[in-house]
């Protein structure tokens, strides 16, 4: 690059110099060249007579200062200084901008043939000059003109106040939003679409309007969104007592779309993925994330857009808050161990290999070069953890004083993460300063325990150290305050009271030293402890648990989730064990007692079946990865495999009646059917291992009557590698190849192919009618698949698929920087490899660097890892 990108530091933080109450934008929306006329009313707040907008990728007609032409202002490649300012004045700017050859897809673009906006985090500069930043909050009023033919539906923030017809086929639509929001909550939309009406009234008893805008064609897919939508309404009043304040509630469904959705007031744009689902086209999962996303971005309507962020390093309070609502919303809806199951594999896995990566960063960071490279699971599923971790330690009630204290003070404002615990702590009593640190210190603290018994004084030890490792921005680390979810069983499962110096104590200990010693009283027999419960806090934990401890706890845990806990630490024994023997060719072992522990499972009849099938699933190769230093990929899938055909083999029978007891003669979208369904397509991955594996498969692909079932089949094929994995490949493109988003499916089992051939197959794919790497939905699914989710191949010795993942970067850093950002991931993280290894991936990060024209996204990411 010609010139640094600059670093920006939280605690430079200044309040802007000047400020804009209300803006009036018009826009006469044209493919190649769109005019947008802003009128906005600036106030001065500092001493300086000169306004700095933010501004790029767009041509500057015209600058009007109180209806004059003002000829005081320069422009530079970013920005826009007027000179010789009042104190309160009305600025009047004309820009044009070309959305056709917006394929960044941030401000203002073309989604097939609809104009949308993405203008998160600095996408509204795109669209005319601005105080791009959260913490100027303006009322908008905006008016959409297009071709009446082209674009019948104009949409913006707000409620629709006016319409109109114009000369030459072109017409208009006025919108006023009453509510002062940030520019990246702004949202235009104009197109041809089919919709989705309902109606929902509100505790107070208002009318809102609901409408859902799909692709022509998509409507009968739209359905189960607008089902999430009115239970995430209902569900925000009455959990959180919250309830939508406008006239007109709307989402649209695009599919060129960078993220999975966004929260613009009262005009949700989201990624069709998160939108459109029926039984041929979307698997349980697809209806799981549907209902999951829909929450999140109406939730965000009073954690994130009510309540905005003061400025970029805040980020988390509005995400990580809306995470964990959206978690919550999940749970009570559905099975709360399996989400809080599947949340803690986030976490387990991709978080903490982002922890350990260049990039590690607080949930708040302090310095930032590209704000789009801190959209980070950190941010958001870390964040969560923390905000679970202070409803751990105040509970429901408190914690709701707290949410109800932080909507009175900051409501219609631009807040800190220091606000929400300051609410926090002063609707609960509760003392959170030394918890602070969790916003403030990057890394995944080492939890390490060590308990003893003594029969004689009846006292059972706990004793607890921390460490968090060094990190590239942080080399010194504090004790953090960790709330450690404890519960001790005597030998018939009885869960035995905890007393701490005489006096009963909360199953939630309060960790807050480098090590500290907890002793329990009157504990009448040696006890089984259930450590880390719940996931508590979002550590990594050790502890050395017997086989029969292990066991006990499979069985006798009063909560779910410590249940498969201990299931999973189970397995990580012999996985580890495992790989140590294949690493020294020794031959590989599973214990009968483990095989028996986890057939009784199997046959529980007193679990649900979607935990039961939880409990059978192996932990991820990239989660084992997390484990080891250097990672042996090759060792890791082995010993994975081993396991999951021993499992097989030991179970076949039980697997082989479990899955055929739960065939489902109809599709029902229901919690009690996605759990029989999720069990019995666990039995078929095992089965697929078999003799009989290849007969099994094929049968349910071809008798499958949704798309949950078809992709099981198809997936068990294609892991174990069966000989009708051609077949099926074939017939399902031949049936899917018009409709990209279901493709998707299919390019991502070409991604994640074990076969040794894979990426010569996945380079072959990129030529197929359905896919193009414009759309970040494709490219996520084929090549981010194979990036993430294919280890083997991905770090093939040969150093083959590093080059392929520089080249595609190379692509993509021309045409879409963001995706290129999130997609180099995986490379970042090499020195977790062999020296081989290492030196191939730094070769291509060296060559990236050398690029001419590297985007800030890349050029932020690839120096943190050569510096490392």
């Amino acid at each position: 690059m010609s010139q640094q990108p600059q670093a920006k530091y939280r605690k430079d933080y200044t309040s802007p110099e000047f400020t804009i109450t209300n803006i009036d934008l018009t826009f006469d929306l044209f493919d190649e060249e769109t005019k947008v006329t802003a009128v906005s009313t600036v106030v001065k707040q500092g001493a300086s007579s000169t306004l700095i907008l933010d501004g790029e990728h767009m041509d500057l007609i015209s600058v009007h200062v109180d209806g004059n032409k003002w000829s005081q202002y320069e422009v530079t490649k970013t920005q826009l200084h007027i000179h010789e300012l009042p104190d309160q004045f009305e600025l009047t700017l004309v820009t044009n901008i070309n959305p056709s050859a917006n394929t960044a897809l941030e401000g203002l673009y073309k989604s097939g043939g609809a104009f949308c906006t993405q203008c998160e985090a600095e996408g509204f500069r795109r669209i005319t000059y601005f105080l791009d930043r959260p913490d100027v909050l303006a009322k908008y009023t905006t008016t959409v003109i297009a071709d009446q033919r082209e674009n019948p539906y104009l949409l913006s923030n707000g409620n629709r106040i006016d319409s109109g017809d114009l000369e030459g086929g072109r017409h208009w639509v006025k919108w006023s939003d009453p509510h002062p929001k940030p520019s990246y909550l702004f949202a235009v939309v104009a197109g041809q679409f089919d919709v989705l009406r309902d109606q929902y009234i509100t505790k107070s008893g208002r009318k809102v309007d609901l409408e859902i805008f799909v692709d022509q064609g998509n409507l009968d897919r739209a359905p189960h969104a607008m089902t999430s939508l009115i239970n995430a309404m209902k569900w925000d009043e009455g959990r959180f007592g919250l309830e939508y304040d406008l006239d007109i509630y709307m989402i649209v469904a695009v599919d060129f779309f960078n993220m999975g959705a966004m929260e613009n007031k009262g005009l949700n744009v989201f990624n069709s993925k998160y939108v459109l689902a029926n039984d041929q086209t979307a698997t349980d999962t697809d209806y799981l994330g549907i209902e999951a996303v829909i929450g999140h971005e109406y939730f965000h309507n009073w954690t994130g857009n009510r309540i905005t962020c003061r400025d970029w390093f805040q980020l988390s309070l509005k995400e990580g808050l809306t995470v964990f609502r959206d978690q919550e919303f999940s749970s009570d809806l559905g099975s709360r161990a399996v989400n809080r199951i599947n949340n803690v594999r986030i976490i387990r896995g991709p978080q903490f290999a982002e922890d350990a990566s260049p990039m590690s960063h607080p949930i708040r960071p302090d310095k930032v070069i590209e704000m789009n490279n801190f959209y980070t699971l950190t941010v958001y599923e870390k964040g969560s953890e923390v905000i679970r971790m202070i409803h751990t330690l105040l509970g429901e009630d408190s914690f709701q004083k707290g949410m109800k204290l932080y909507v009175e003070r900051h409501d219609g404002t631009a807040a800190t993460c220091d606000d929400f615990v300051a609410a926090m702590e002063d609707g609960s009593g509760v003392d959170l300063t030394q918890f602070r640190l969790w916003y403030s210190q990057s890394g995944t603290p080492l939890v390490k325990a060590n308990t003893s018994y003594n029969a004689d004084e009846k006292t059972f030890v706990l004793e607890l150290e921390q460490v968090t490792e060094p990190t590239l921005d942080q080399p010194q680390k504090q004790a953090l305050h960790i709330p450690m979810n404890v519960e001790l069983y005597a030998s018939n499962g009885a869960v035995i009271p905890l007393y701490i110096d005489g006096k009963s104590v909360d199953n939630v200990l309060d960790f807050k030293q480098s090590s500290q010693r907890f002793v329990f009283e009157n504990v009448q027999e040696k006890p089984v402890p259930s450590l880390l419960r719940e996931f508590s806090a979002p550590v990594k934990f050790e502890y050395d648990y017997s086989d029969s401890d292990l066991m006990f706890l499979m069985v006798k845990a009063t909560n779910e989730f410590a249940r498969w806990d201990a299931g999973q630490n189970l397995i990580a024994k012999y996985l580890r064990n495992n790989i140590e023997f294949y690493q020294s060719k020794q031959e590989l072992v599973f214990p009968q007692s483990v095989l028996d522990a986890f057939k009784g499972i199997l046959l529980s009849e007193k679990l649900e079946p979607a935990f039961i099938a939880e409990m059978l699933t192996l932990p991820s190769q990239n989660e084992v990865a997390g484990w080891f230093k250097p990672v042996d990929v090759d060792a890791i899938s082995e010993v994975l495999g081993f396991m999951k055909k021993a499992i097989a083999a030991e179970l076949v029978d039980e697997l082989t009646a479990i899955y055929h007891s739960l065939n489902q003669d109809a599709y029902i979208v229901d919690h009690p059917s996605i759990g029989k369904r999720a069990l019995r397509n666990v039995c078929l991955s095992y089965l697929a291992t078999t003799d009989d594996g290849e007969n099994l498969v094929k049968a349910q692909y071809q008798s499958a009557n949704n798309m949950t079932d078809t992709m099981a089949a198809m997936n068990a094929a294609n892991q174990a590698q069966l000989d009708c994995r051609e077949v099926m490949m074939n017939s399902f493109s031949d049936k899917w190849s018009h409709d990209g988003l279901v493709m998707d499916k299919w390019f991502m089992l070409q991604g994640t192919n074990p076969a040794k051939d894979a990426l010569t197959n996945i380079k072959q794919t990129m030529s197929h009618p359905a896919f193009s790497l414009k759309n970040p939905n494709r490219t996520r699914s084929l090549v981010g698949a194979f990036f993430n989710q294919n280890p083997v191949n991905f770090h093939a010795v040969d150093g083959s698929g590093y080059r392929f993942a520089s080249e595609i970067l190379v692509t993509l850093n021309e045409s879409n920087p963001q995706v290129a950002s999130r997609m180099i991931d995986p490379l970042l993280k090499y020195r977790q490899f062999d020296e081989v290894r290492q030196d191939l991936i730094r070769t291509e990060l060296e060559k990236l660097s050398q690029l001419e024209n590297l985007a800030k996204d890349l050029y932020e990411k690839i120096t943190k890892a050569l510096e490392a």
